[in-house]
């Protein structure tokens, strides 16, 4: 197998089709030979295993393979399938493409009988029964051996379908329980992750390298760094918290391909880190944002343009990085915050570039309370991220109303950077922009 993986597609089929035809057939139904390593059950799992991956990973090859190894390998196996719809689990986990009904030797491949509900494995007597998220009921009484649930995100009634799934996993030394899904946000999803009785599963559909190229791309191209493409492609959980300034949705709706092409100002906004030097320093935040025309409803509307905060950096380092955002941005003013450096930090900038137009900043309040009139900002949907900006974002979504951070990270960097120059734009003086005001 590992010679045949190493291969280019032709010399592969050359070399399987010098095999004994026994041996070939053996090798093309094997699952482990064929089977990435998230794709199989992990060593380590007593119990539940939660697969959470992107479309297209391999969860539903994964979760009907393992079904059919239980069938194939315990005889009289009793066996839940269990869907958010019956609809969903006979046309993916059944007769889909990489269902059940398609996988292994023909001659041992299940009988299907839809008006039951049940597949039934001839050479085992092992039985698989189709239950639904829709009636959890369903699952009040029936015993099992094992149980593979599919999109557990999207089930109607989740925590009563699981809980009686569970209850109802009583039979042989260690039934077991695999649930496979495109993360959604859920509190129950949510407590499984936290769970140290559940061994989890993360993958992309980027690992499958039997997707089509073009479809690899497309998907990077529109997707990628988005929220639907975090959740969707890349299987992250993205939950939200209660309180925060920014949701996820609030942003994915403000998101759009390219700024303004009129921009009167742009400002780069930056949150100095208060460490050393060296792998550990602390981050950065570099944030630029545009000004453009106002709109015909007479309101100012501003273009976040790039995340380039960076960590681990020397002074100079970080002090390069922001005339690198200046220079590219053609920025008029640079926002810097001198709580922690005081002088040093406009000295730091201007050693590096002599002639960097540096404004200093001094908070007077907390970064939670300076961030609230600029996400009213974004609740009037005066501000646009231009393409997608995760570590940013993830941030965003952590400042909670009251003055607590849940993001990432010790410190929002990245969105007081942001904060900082929005400020500037749209909250502060207009530094030689007229504007008249009507009485």
């Amino acid at each position: 197998m590992a010679r045949l993986k190493a291969l280019n597609v032709i010399e592969a089929l050359q070399l399987v089709r010098m095999l004994r035809p026994e041996v070939r057939d053996h090798l093309l139904t094997s699952w482990p030979s064929w089977a990435r390593r998230g794709q199989l059950w992990p060593d380590e799992v007593k119990t539940i295993w939660l697969m959470l991956a992107g479309r297209g990973f391999g969860k539903t090859r994964a979760g009907a393979e393992w079904v059919r190894n239980v069938a194939e390998t315990v005889f009289g196996a009793r066996i839940a399938l269990v869907g958010a719809t019956a609809a969903d689990v006979r046309s993916v986990m059944i007769e889909g493409a990489s269902g059940l009904m398609a996988l292994g030797d023909p001659r041992f491949r299940p009988t299907f009988y839809p008006s039951r509900g049940e597949l039934k494995w001839s050479q085992t007597g092992a039985v698989a029964k189709v239950y639904t998220a829709e009636a959890p009921d369903g699952l009040r009484g029936p015993e099992h051996h094992a149980a593979w649930g599919d999109e557990f995100a999207k089930w109607a009634q989740p925590e009563e379908t699981l809980a009686n799934l569970r209850m109802g996993l009583r039979l042989g030394d260690e039934p077991r329980l695999l649930l496979t899904t495109t993360p959604k946000p859920s509190r129950l999803l949510a407590a499984l992750v936290e769970d140290p009785a559940v061994v989890i599963t993360r993958g992309s559909t980027f690992e499958n390298h039997a997707l089509p190229d073009g479809f690899i791309a497309a998907m990077q191209r529109d997707y990628g760094g988005t929220q639907r493409g975090r959740q969707e492609l890349e299987g992250e959980l993205l939950s939200e918290q209660e309180g925060a300034l920014w949701t996820r949705a609030m942003l994915e709706a403000l998101r759009v391909r390219q700024g303004s092409a009129e921009l009167r100002r742009v400002v780069v906004g930056v949150d100095p880190p208060a460490g050393g030097a060296g792998p550990e320093a602390a981050m950065c935040g570099i944030v630029v944002v545009g000004l453009a025309s106002a709109g015909r409803d007479g309101r100012d509307r501003a273009y976040v343009l790039a995340d380039m905060s960076i960590g681990g950096q020397s002074p100079e380092g970080w002090a390069r990085q922001v005339v690198l955002a200046a220079e590219r941005w053609a920025a008029d003013r640079v926002i810097a915050e001198v709580n922690n450096g005081g002088d040093m930090v406009t000295a730091v900038l201007r050693g590096v570039a002599p002639h960097l137009p540096v404004r200093p900043v001094r908070a007077s309040r907390g970064k939670v309370a300076r961030a609230e009139p600029v996400a009213a900002l974004y609740e009037a949907g005066q501000v646009h991220h231009v393409g997608a900006m995760p570590e940013l974002e993830d941030q965003m979504c952590g400042l909670l109303m009251g003055g607590d951070y849940a993001g990432p990270g010790g410190s929002p960097d990245r969105a007081d950077a942001l904060v900082w120059a929005l400020t500037e734009l749209m909250l502060g003086a207009k530094s030689g922009v007229p504007k008249v005001h009507a009485l």
